[in-house]
């Protein structure tokens, strides 16, 4: 009943687009409107001309062009016979800059995007892509960003938008049954409805509440997302555990009938040049970040170096769980490295993970690896291939090709950044129908594009009225689904109740049918404890149900029979032997059979040896930089049979001698090394030969530099207001209120809140004024806990963020949680404040000049 009702929603929305179809006149020689620049309203600082400097530019049309220095607005008047999308260019000339020139669009006072002029010296054609427009008079303005261009003419014209035609032809030749039928429906779908989805939240956090966006939705509209999001980052060679996400994907597609897709956060030792492959790393010394990071991706890709065997080692772990969904006839919509190019640049210059910061065509030979290695290595074929595009002028050049791609996807975050709907404080629910069709072009349409991540959904008003096609959507987790201030709960349920949309309830049969009973075992989880006096063997017992056992695997290594297990009757025995053998940490052992799903036994390694670690005394110090006061730290050290292998503080290693010099006994800081570091807290890690490192806060201040006097104000709210939340999401304005200028790399600021469980906690900026990457961070412990604060974060400038005069301001959007995403309770924190919803004066926001108070009441 459920596909014959959708059946009809799909005749009714192709009916409702061939009527307005039918509507739009024939125009095949004459676009709908075009006007000479010289009789649009211009501004004064523009001029209308028919020479440069004295050389004419033969070509223009009508009685000249218009020369846009580094200022000015060309403004014009169009009629449209019906709200739809239309595609609005220009004839033009720019020979200034071969690197491009800047300018603005805005259509009916809203900016609808930053558009960079290539360099020509003769008259062209540039498109500003498709704009909607309502029915009737609309005003369509150009502003110059870095002008310097000369327009001849504005063209507005009925877009002639991709048909979304695709065909269900997969990369892999070799794809799965279960594969192809959700191609084949994927295609089926597409352009007619959008598919629901929503990202789960991974490794424990809310609380291990894997369900509680889900269930959300739900209590909100009745319905669930057809698509779950999934994320394999806890499968790695590092600090890898078992959170479960094999086993739910599984749960989600073969017992609940949905569709999966997953992306993959892999994480690199923070320290690459000290780290050995194979050994365990704290989670904590680990990141994706590449300035977080010595990793040098471009090594990745060249066979022998340490960064490939270190990423072929990735693969080898991302292969084993996957291998277990293929075995289990589980489908994945596969989104491997993505968001590539960040924030733009062939070089890696905009990169927000390690896997582009090496430039474009290192990435696409990652991709390429990684292709090769899963399908043609591991045999895997139950992968739809889904790539991360942007549409700046250089993301053509990451494209890895149309034969390791089959969905082209995009993240949609522009509720507070990047908006083109002239609102602000509220949800942006645009359909970013110009970005969807500038992705199908980059495939001349021949791959689907989907919303792969994003914030606010948009209505299904501007899907359908602009006919963007997206595939699906995915809001991510936590209050980027739940909160008001990124999606509206009435236009949530509107979309999940209209025809347009495809929820869980609606999705067909997307099994390929297999009457085979499967075989189980019992258990299908055991643990061995290496520090066991006398470890025994496990014994499983296998329900074979009429099949056969061939073998055992983990991964692509197969178990030796009568060596590392063996077989009597329905027990089988796992030699302690080879359990010994294992590393610390979660594997999944996979019962082949003859036929049927194979069933997989998760095996936990555990050592409860007791282990002693060195220690350093005291964990916290003081360095006065004035030159009166500075003095070497002495520490005393006890070893308890461990080696000191190497100090750091970040991304740099001390130097024996020159730094600090160590006895078995002590160790000294020189002044010389604590004098470079910058004011406020710094970390220094000492690294042993064993057992847990050891950490010293060094809090630098420098008493010969005083603050000016009230020259500085922070001024702060939340952007997001819940109470119990596993993001805060603090918004900064730092303000010069002196009579002189401000290095802001000389400025501190202080949020204090509680952790409410202690967990490390990762910090981003999402936007900044000054630029995100002139923004550092740290999270400081409170050595004494106090009312609403026990934690402090701590956000400063780099040199490149330049100076703050008299009067200025730089504004900062943030954002941290906790690496397991479990929640705070921003109620009882200190520099909190519900109430407000923009920016005003904060004195529980702290800011520092120079390490000395300026602003604010410290708790």
């Amino acid at each position: 009943m459920k596909i014959l009702l959708k059946k009809t929603g799909v005749l009714m929305l192709a009916l409702t687009l061939l009527l307005g179809l039918m509507t739009v006149p024939v125009h095949a020689d004459s676009p709908l409107f075009t006007i000479e620049s010289e009789n649009a309203l211009l501004s004064s600082d523009l001029q209308v001309t028919t020479e440069i400097y004295g050389q004419s530019k033969p070509g223009f049309s009508g009685s000249g062009f218009v020369w846009m220095q580094n200022s000015g607005t060309i403004t014009f008047t169009v009629t449209v016979p019906e709200t739809g999308m239309y595609a609005i260019s220009t004839r033009y000339m720019q020979e200034l800059s071969a690197d491009g020139r800047l300018q603005y669009l805005s259509v009916n006072g809203v900016t609808k995007g930053s558009y960079m002029l290539p360099y020509t010296t003769t008259w062209s054609d540039f498109n500003f892509g498709y704009q909607k427009l309502n029915q009737g008079s609309n005003t369509i303005q150009l502003k110059a960003g870095w002008g310097f261009a000369y327009f001849d003419t504005f063209t507005v014209d009925y877009a002639n938008l991709d048909p979304l035609d695709v065909q269900p032809v997969l990369t892999d030749s070799q794809a799965t049954p279960e594969t192809q039928l959700l191609m084949n429906y994927l295609t089926e779908v597409y352009g007619n409805h959008i598919i629901s989805g929503q990202q789960e939240i991974y490794g424990g956090g809310n609380d291990g509440n894997t369900e509680l966006e889900f269930d959300w939705i739900h209590n909100l509209t009745g319905k669930y997302p057809a698509i779950r999001g999934f994320d394999f980052m806890n499968y790695n060679p590092l600090y890898g555990w078992e959170d479960g996400t094999t086993d739910r994907m599984i749960d989600w597609v073969n017992n609940r009938d949905g569709i999966a897709t997953a992306s993959w956060h892999i994480n690199v030792p923070r320290n690459f040049t000290t780290y050995q492959l194979g050994d365990h790393v704290d989670w904590k010394e680990a990141t994706y970040k590449p300035t977080e990071t010595n990793f040098n991706t471009a090594n990745a890709v060249i066979p022998g170096t340490k960064e490939y065997q270190y990423v072929m080692s990735t693969i080898d772990d991302l292969a084993e769980q996957l291998l277990i969904l293929q075995d289990n006839n589980v489908p994945v919509l596969f989104r491997p490295y993505h968001e590539a190019e960040g924030n733009g640049g062939l070089n890696g210059e905009g990169a927000w993970f390690w896997w582009a910061s090496a430039g474009a065509d290192v990435y696409k030979q990652l991709w390429d690896m990684l292709y090769t290695e899963l399908t043609e290595t591991y045999g895997l074929h139950n992968l739809i291939w889904t790539y991360n595009s942007y549409v700046y002028n250089t993301s053509p050049a990451w494209y890895p090709g149309d034969d390791q791609v089959d969905i082209v996807g995009y993240d949609k975050y522009n509720t507070i950044y990047n908006r083109t709907d002239g609102l602000s404080g509220v949800p942006n629910e645009d359909a970013i129908t110009s970005i969807f069709y500038q992705l199908v072009d980059l495939t001349g349409g021949k791959k689907m594009v989907a919303m792969t991540e994003n914030d606010t959904v948009p209505s299904v008003q501007n899907l359908t009225e602009e006919k963007s096609g997206w595939l699906y959507f995915c809001p991510w987790y936590g209050e980027h689904l739940m909160s008001s201030a990124f999606n509206y709960p009435a236009t949530l349920k509107t979309l999940y109740q209209s025809d347009y949309v495809i929820t869980l309830d609606e999705l067909p049969n997307l099994k390929v049918n297999n009457p085979t009973s499967n075989a189980s075992l019992t258990p299908t989880t055991v643990e061995f404890d290496k520090h066991t006096p006398n470890p025994s063997d496990k014994a499983i017992t296998v329900n074979f149900n009429g099949n056969t056992l061939t073998g055992l695997r983990i991964g692509t290594s197969a178990l030796t029979a009568n060596q590392d297990y063996t077989l009597s009757g329905s027990t089988l025995l796992l030699k302690k032997e080879f359990l010994a053998g294992l590393p610390v940490g979660e594997h999944s052992i996979v019962f082949d059979f003859n036929q049927g799903q194979d069933p997989v036994l998760k095996v936990k390694i555990v050592d409860s040896t007791p282990s002693t670690s060195a220690v350093i005394s005291p964990v916290n110090a003081a360095f006065d930089k004035a030159a009166n006061l500075a003095q070497d730290v002495s520490l005393t050290l006890t070893l308890n049979g461990r080696q000191l292998t190497s100090i750091t503080n970040g991304n740099y290693t001390l130097v024996s001698g020159q730094d600090y010099t160590a006895s078995s006994n002590a160790i000294i800081l020189r002044k010389s090394y604590l004098s470079t570091l910058p004011l406020s807290q710094n970390t220094i890690t000492f690294h042993f030969n064993g057992g847990n490192n050891a950490v010293l806060t060094v809090n630098v201040v420098d008493s010969s530099v005083s603050a000016p006097s009230g020259g500085l104000t922070i001024q702060a709210f939340n952007g997001n207001t819940s109470v119990s939340t596993n993001g805060v999401s603090p918004k900064f304005k730092v303000v010069n209120t002196g009579n002189s200028a401000i290095q802001l790399s000389d400025v501190k600021l202080r949020y204090y809140y509680t952790i409410d469980g202690e967990e490390a906690q990762s910090f981003w900026s999402d936007w900044a004024s000054i630029g995100s990457a002139n923004v550092t961070s740290k999270f400081v412990k409170l050595a004494t806990p106090v009312a609403g604060a026990d934690y402090a974060l701590e956000v400063g400038f780099t040199s490149s963020a330049g100076t703050l005069n008299a009067g200025q301001s730089a504004e900062i959007q943030a954002r941290f949680s906790k690496n397991n995403w479990s929640n705070y309770n921003q109620a009882n924190d200190y520099s909190f404040k519900a109430s407000s919803t923009q920016f005003a004066n904060n004195e529980q926001v702290t800011g520092y000049i120079n390490g000395q108070l300026a602003w604010g009441i410290e708790p």
